[in-house]
Formats: C-alpha cells, structure tokens, sequence
C-alpha cells in the first residue's frame, strides 16, 4: 500500500462541474490542492489551484495534466478510455478502470450486480432497433428503453406501455422492465486503499421529471433493511476493489432490496452529509484515495436535501432567511430548466 498523500499534494479531478467544486473545498480543508480537467464551463474552477480547459482528446494536454497531478479522481463517469489509457499511465486513477468500465455501461452493470448474485429489474439487450421486439416480448410491459451510455437525470430513456411501440433511443441500449417498489433510497458508502469501509445511513429519494428532486434521512426504512443496504453497498464496492465514494441506488420492495444502478464517484443523493455527518461524502473520497484514514459516518441529525433546479432560484431570498437551512449554490452563471443550480440542506429539529 503506499503512502498518505502529504498536505499540499496536488489532487486531480476529471470534470468541473458541482461535485468537483465541493470535492476542491474538501480537499483544501485537508491541506490538498486540486486541479481540475474540464473541456466546458468549469464552476470548480472558482475553488481550484488550477484548471485544464481542453477537450478529452487532446493527448499533449491530458499529460500535461497528469504530470502536474499525484493522483487522479473523477466526478462523473463518461470519460472516454483512450484518455484514461494516457493518464493511468502516468498517475493512479482512483477510484479504479474497472468501476468505471461497469458503471459506463448500463448493460455491463447489470450483468455485473446479477453475477453479484444481486437482484436487478429484469433486463434484455437492445443493441439495436430491430433488437427492440425480442426485447419488448421478453420483459414485457410496461418497461423503459435506456441508452447504455451517457443517460443521466431522466436522459436518453423511453418509456414503454405497448410491446407494439417502436420509438427508438439512436444508440445501444437495455430494455429494463418496471420493479414495483415502495421507496427508492442510495447508500453512499466509502472504501479506502486498506478495504476499510465506511457507509452512511440510506436515503429516501423522491423524483420529478427524472431528477432528483429530495433526498431525506432517516429514509423511514425498517432497520434490518437498512443494514441489508449497507452491506449490500460494501459488498459491491469490495468486489471492484474500489477506493473512493460510490453511490449505490436501489429499490426497496416486498421481496427486498433491488439495484437500480451505480455511480462510482460522490453522489447528489449523499450532498445531505454535509449537515448530518461530522466528515461529509465530499472529505470522505478525498480521504479515501489521499490513503489517509476513513471518517466516521455516523449521521447526528435528521437531514432533507433538496436541489434548487431551475427557477428554484427564485426562492434563494426566503431560504436565506430560513432557521435550520445550509445553502450550497454552485456557482452556474445561467439559469435553466432543469438545471441544477444548487441545493439546500435543511436541518430537522
């Protein structure tokens, strides 16, 4: 195992958007520096010491990076693997290739959770459209077609009432078809170069539109299906070998838990660990792959977190004047629908 980081080792991240934002202010306050890779716009960048404005394909660029860098993390998934390739070579990626192999692929994530011996929603492949009625009669209705890349909030899926229906993604895709459930909650659980684990308590999230609308802790769940949750999230963490964050949704229904699906990275759903947990999720995954020891996620207050999505905004005055309410605004200069632009966490009493 090699060494902790050392305070003012240079962490970097992959992506500027909001989680490599709070993932820089964590890392700060462990004395680390951050340097973020972002071909767009970088709202991480206002908090880094440096910031790599090139696109994924520019070879001279991503080494520049990694050589400035002493190790490399991510804040989303889809980054593509020749420039993983260029990087690993130079700097350790963690977390690991292989959780990113899995998680980039909804098809591979599946196949992986069931040879896990987990429970999934039922599932057929759709590489292309004249796949779809195999597909369709298979899983039946009612289901959801979902692009096996880059879909994310909501995008890139279709929903299906009729096996006669043959709209179409453009892309590869998976044909899941719909777990009757109670509650979607996530655990958001952590795992350090030694396979020491740390998991928080779950959430219970609720949806609009495909986005993440809250997430609320305690998630209300009985408390043997909480532990189900945790060990079930280290269990999957334990067999990527991973070092880092992972978000891990499921679905909780009368026969017991479900996977949705995986985020290898900090999760929307586990931002309420900033007011609930002395070390948030944010200081956890900077821990994990800096090789220093894990906090303790031990929850102290009950906590609801809500995205503040597009004209949510507009409400910024009265929650600023709210008691109990932590504001997180992440620092987008347009406002969009749809677009998250923040998130508040408001404190239980």
């Amino acid at each position: 195992m090699s060494d902790p980081l050392a305070p003012g080792a240079v962490i970097g991240i992959l992506g500027g958007g909001q989680l490599g934002r709070m993932l820089s202010v964590a890392a700060s306050r462990l004395g680390y520096r951050t340097h973020i890779y972002e071909p767009g716009a970088a709202p991480a960048g206002d908090v880094a010491h440096a910031v790599t404005n090139a696109s994924y394909e520019d070879a001279e660029a991503l080494r520049r990076f990694a050589e400035a860098v002493d190790v490399i993390t991510y804040e989303f998934e889809n980054v593509p693997a020749d420039s993983l390739d260029l990087l690993e070579s130079i700097r350790p990626i963690r977390p690991n290739r292989r959780a990113l192999a899995v998680s980039q692929d909804r098809l591979t994530e599946k196949e992986f959770l069931r040879d896990l011996g987990l429970r999934t929603a039922p599932f057929a492949d759709a590489a292309s459209e004249k796949d779809l009625p195999a597909a369709l009669k298979r899983i039946g209705v009612p289901s959801i077609l979902k692009t096996r890349r880059m879909g994310y909030d909501g995008k890139g899926q279709i929903r299906f009432a009729d096996v006669g229906q043959r709209d179409w993604t453009g892309a590869e895709a998976v044909l899941e078809g719909f777990v009757d459930f109670s509650a979607e909650i996530s655990v958001i659980v952590a795992r350090g170069i030694d396979g020491s684990v740390a998991a928080y308590d779950p959430g219970r999230n609720l949806h609009e539109g495909g986005i993440l609308r809250t997430t609320t802790v305690p998630s209300g769940i009985p408390q043997a299906m909480v532990t189900d949750a945790v060990l079930l999230a280290a269990r999957i963490a334990a067999a990527l070998d991973y070092v880092g964050v992972m978000g891990v949704e499921l679905f909780v229904t009368a026969e017991g838990l479900v996977v949705n699906e995986i985020a290898p990275r900090v999760h929307n759903s586990g931002h309420w660990t900033q007011a609930g947990c002395t070390v948030d999720q944010f200081e956890q995954h900077i821990r994990a792959i800096a090789g220093l020891p894990l906090g303790d996620g031990k929850r102290y207050a009950d906590v609801v977190m809500e995205n503040l999505i597009g004209q949510d905004m507009d409400r910024l005055p009265e929650l600023l004047a709210s008691p109990d309410v932590q504001i997180h605004l992440y620092g987008k200069s347009e406002t969009r629908e749809g677009r998250k632009m923040g998130h508040i966490n408001r404190v239980l009493r």
